[in-house]
Order: C-alpha cells, then sequence, then structure tokens
C-alpha cells in the first residue's frame, strides 16, 4: 500500500477535518489566555475573535457559546495540570499523606508554568454559574483527570485509608479540602475573598499545612497508617 500523500483519493477527506481540527485547537488556546487574563463574566468571544482574525460565528460553529468554549478550556486545563500521583519516587513510596502533603508543599513558583490552566481551574471551580459547574463535576468524576482514585487506591492499599467509609465518599472529601486549601495556599494573597475562611497564612505556611494534614488523617486515616 503507499503512503499517503496529497495526491492520494483520500486528501479531499483528511485535509478540511485537519484544518478544521488545527483551527479548534487555536480557538482554545486564544480563549483559555483570555478567559485567563479577564475571568469568565468579562470575557467576549468577539473579543478573541477579533484577536484571531476570524469571525464570531466561526467560534460559536466549534463550540456551540461561551459556555461551551469556557467547559472546553475547562477541560483542557485540569487536563494539563499534573496528576496527584506525578511526584518523585521516594515520596510516591512514602505513602497517600506524604504525596498530599509534598503537593501542598510545592512553591508558588512550580505552578507558575501552570499559570493559565490554573487559572482556568480557579474559574470553573469557584467563578462559573451553576449549569457549568454542572458540567465540570460531572467531567471530573468521569475522567477523573487529576487521578484522585489512583492516590486513593494507593492509601487503601498501604493500609493508610480507612475502609469503613465509601471510597466515593473519601474521594470528594480529598478532593473538597486539599485543592481548596491548595488553593488558599497559591491564591489567598490575590483572591483573599474567595478564601476567607481558611484563616491568614502570615507567613506561617508550614503550619497550616500541617494542621490540615492533623485534620486529613483524622478524617480519613487509619489508626494503623504512617
Amino acid at each position: 500500500m503507499s503512503e499517503y500523500s496529497p495526491h492520494n483519493g483520500d486528501a479531499g477527506v483528511h485535509a478540511p477535518a485537519s484544518r478544521s481540527v488545527q483551527k479548534r485547537t487555536l480557538i482554545l488556546n486564544a480563549a483559555m489566555r483570555h478567559f485567563a487574563e479577564h475571568g469568565y463574566e468579562a470575557a467576549r468571544v468577539g473579543d478573541m475573535a477579533n484577536h484571531l482574525g476570524i469571525a464570531k460565528g466561526s467560534v460559536f460553529q466549534h463550540f456551540g457559546s461561551k459556555d461551551g468554549l469556557f467547559f472546553e478550556s475547562y477541560k483542557s486545563a485540569l487536563r494539563s495540570l499534573p496528576p496527584y500521583l506525578d511526584v518523585p519516587a521516594d515520596v510516591r513510596d512514602a505513602g497517600f499523606f506524604a504525596v498530599v502533603r509534598y503537593r501542598l508543599s510545592l512553591p508558588a513558583t512550580y505552578w507558575e508554568q501552570y499559570s493559565v490552566p490554573y487559572r482556568i481551574v480557579l474559574l470553573g471551580n469557584y467563578g462559573s454559574d451553576l449549569n457549568l459547574k454542572k458540567r465540570i463535576a460531572r467531567f471530573v468524576a468521569t475522567e477523573d483527570p487529576l487521578g484522585a482514585s489512583a492516590l486513593l487506591r494507593m492509601g487503601i492499599e498501604r493500609n493508610e485509608i480507612r475502609t469503613d467509609v465509601d471510597p466515593v465518599l473519601i474521594t470528594s472529601i480529598l478532593e473538597c479540602t486539599f485543592e481548596r486549601i491548595q488553593d488558599s495556599l497559591l491564591t489567598g494573597e490575590s483572591d483573599r475573598e474567595l478564601f476567607h475562611r481558611t484563616g491568614h497564612v502570615n507567613g506561617n505556611r508550614e503550619q497550616v499545612i500541617d494542621q490540615f494534614m492533623k485534620i486529613l488523617r483524622g478524617a480519613i486515616g487509619t489508626t494503623n497508617g504512617a
């Protein structure tokens, strides 16, 4: 069989599809930067289209609506963040709670490389409407892009995590508490009103992490866990 070339009979089938995918990716990347800079409410699809030099209708053709565009931006953003178990081998070998502590202890400079996707995730989790939050919740529960279930399974296998509670509930507790405290540690100064119930770090970041780990161990840890 000959190799594919632009002169093959199927060129007319693949070329338009490829251009469509490339355009969709171009729009999505521009939208992520725009949402990250302006927020969800202030973002304008028309401004994104003008920036790319394309028709506004072209954006809607690919994503349906502003909500659809943001939802795809959120999915792309969350998929690009490092999974829970993407940690050094020695940290992973130390177990569930070592992984959680390591993630919380990562400096803000580490997350600078993920500044755009991280901002998109924050907007989706805290700054979008109820319908979008429902779609986001279904996506996270179905795909589990950060690997929360794999982290929990490791903890259970190591006898660090209690088994008398539904694992789905424990996963939910982990996501709600761990992610919120991480967001607070990373953005508390710039978004103080968003995290006013998590207290003031005031230079005692490690103390906050220590207190959170104590609470987390008490809630989902076993008496035999390390």
